[in-house]
């Protein structure tokens, strides 16, 4: 009696949980990777309007988990210090699902020191909600020398 009760409970609760699969980091389709080196050469299509500067490099690169969507977030290299007005400049979404964007910083009014890497470091951030996020298979943050990308 304890076997089949057992089995019937077990059977319950995996058919149950089917649903939850499709949305849990379980499912390997459902969740971008760690942040991957890419060329920016790759990814530079298009015309840009915007007359911000590309980073200089991309340092770092995650996405987050919200629970409206999802937050992506780069660490960018300014030439210099004083560089403000941070902001990652989304590109249309191409037809193979790839999400490309442009880490671009305000120059400061008047030259400054260079300083030490750390003084450099600018973060910036978008949210991406859960309808945008369902034709996107990639993620790319491309500065002027290199790119950072995560795939689901």
């Amino acid at each position: 009696m304890r076997l089949p009760l057992t089995l019937v409970l077990t059977a319950t609760l995996v058919l149950t949980s089917c649903g939850a699969i499709r949305e849990s980091r379980l499912n390997p389709l459902n969740w971008f990777g760690r942040s991957k080196e890419a060329q920016a050469q790759e990814f530079a299509t298009g015309v840009v309007a915007d007359k911000r500067p590309l980073a200089e490099q991309v340092l770092a690169m995650s996405i987050e988990k919200t629970p409206n969507g999802a937050i992506v977030r780069a660490t960018g290299l300014s030439p210099m210090q004083g560089y403000y007005d941070a902001e990652l400049v989304a590109r249309p979404v191409d037809d193979k699902g790839v999400l490309v964007f442009d880490f671009r910083l305000m120059p400061p009014p008047e030259p400054q020191p260079i300083g030490t890497q750390r003084t450099r470091e600018v973060t910036a951030a978008a949210h991406l909600s859960h309808i945008k996020l369902d034709g996107i298979r990639e993620i790319v943050v491309q500065g002027a020398q290199n790119a950072r990308s995560s795939r689901r």
